[in-house]
C-alpha cells in the first residue's frame, strides 16, 4: 500500500508554515513559530469505513446500492454524540481511500483499516457488512486496534429492517464498550433511542450521501429536501442540505 499522501501532507503543512513565517518577519509581525503551540486534541479517534453489502434480496434492492454509505455515516453521527471521542469525517476518509485505489466497499481488511487510520488520526476503525433478508436486517461490524491490527471485538446486530435506525444506536454503544471507551450519558443515550426514523428515511438519505459524493448536487438537495418535508424528525438531512454549495 502506497503511503506517500501523508508525506504529501506533511510537506504541505511544513511549506506553509515556512512561507507563512516569512512573510511575518517581513512585515514585522510575529512569526507563527513564536506562537504558543495548538492544544492537542487528545480524544481516542475513531474512523468508519463503509459498509458492504453481504447479500440482499427482497424487495426494494436498489435501496441497498447506497445502503453501505448511509450507514456508514449515520454510525459516525451516532458516535459524534459522545464529546468523549474525536470522529473522523467521512470526507477525510474518502480522500485517502482514492488515493489508494480502495475506494471499492467490502476492499478494506483490519490491516488496511489500521494503517489508514493511523493516516488520519484514528486510535480505532471500525468496519463492517450489512445484509437484508425479505426485511429482515442485520449488521456485522468489527473495531480495529489502529495500532496493533488487532481486531478487538466483532458484533451483530439484528431485527426488522424498519428497526435500522434503533440497531444503528444499539451498535454505536457496543463498538465503544469494545474498545473499552466512555459511553454516551445515559439521558443522552435515551434521547436517541426514543427518536423514530423510518427506514425510508435512511434509504433516501443514503442515495442523498451517494449523490452529494458524486457531484450531482441539484439530486441531493432535491432528496435532502425531501425528507425535511416527509421526515421532518431526522435532523442529519436538514443539516446536510445547509451544508450543501448554493447555486
Amino acid at each position: 500500500m502506497k503511503i506517500s499522501l501523508e508525506c504529501k501532507r506533511i510537506l504541505v503543512r511544513t511549506s506553509s508554515v515556512v512561507v507563512v513565517s516569512i512573510l511575518a518577519l517581513a512585515s514585522g509581525a510575529p512569526s507563527v513559530w513564536a506562537q504558543d503551540t495548538p492544544v492537542q486534541d487528545d480524544r481516542p479517534g475513531l474512523a468508519v469505513f463503509e459498509f458492504a453489502n453481504g447479500g440482499s434480496y427482497g424487495p426494494d434492492r436498489e435501496d441497498f446500492e447506497a445502503l453501505g454509505v448511509g450507514l456508514q455515516q449515520m454510525l459516525l453521527t451516532e458516535l459524534m454524540q459522545n464529546s468523549e471521542l474525536r470522529i473522523v469525517e467521512r470526507s477525510v476518509l474518502r480522500e485517502i481511500l482514492a488515493e489508494q485505489d480502495l475506494a471499492e466497499a467490502g476492499r478494506i481488511d483490519p490491516a488496511t483499516a489500521a494503517e489508514i487510520g493511523r493516516l488520519v488520526g484514528a486510535r480505532y476503525s471500525i468496519t463492517g457488512v450489512f445484509a437484508d433478508l425479505w426485511g429482515s436486517f442485520r449488521i456485522d461490524a468489527r473495531i480495529i486496534d489502529g495500532e496493533t491490527g488487532e481486531i478487538l471485538r466483532a458484533e451483530r446486530v439484528r431485527g426488522d429492517r424498519e428497526d435500522i435506525y434503533g440497531l444503528l444506536v444499539e451498535l454505536s454503544g457496543l463498538m465503544t464498550a469494545a474498545a473499552d471507551l466512555p459511553p454516551l450519558p445515559a439521558v443522552e443515550r435515551e434521547a436517541r433511542e426514543a427518536r423514530e426514523i423510518p427506514a425510508q428515511a435512511i434509504t433516501l438519505y443514503s442515495r442523498a450521501q451517494v449523490l452529494e459524493d458524486l457531484g450531482e448536487t441539484d439530486g441531493a438537495r432535491e432528496l435532502y429536501q425531501r425528507i425535511v418535508s416527509d421526515f421532518p424528525q431526522m435532523v442529519e438531512a436538514e443539516a446536510a442540505l445547509r451544508q450543501l454549495p448554493v447555486g
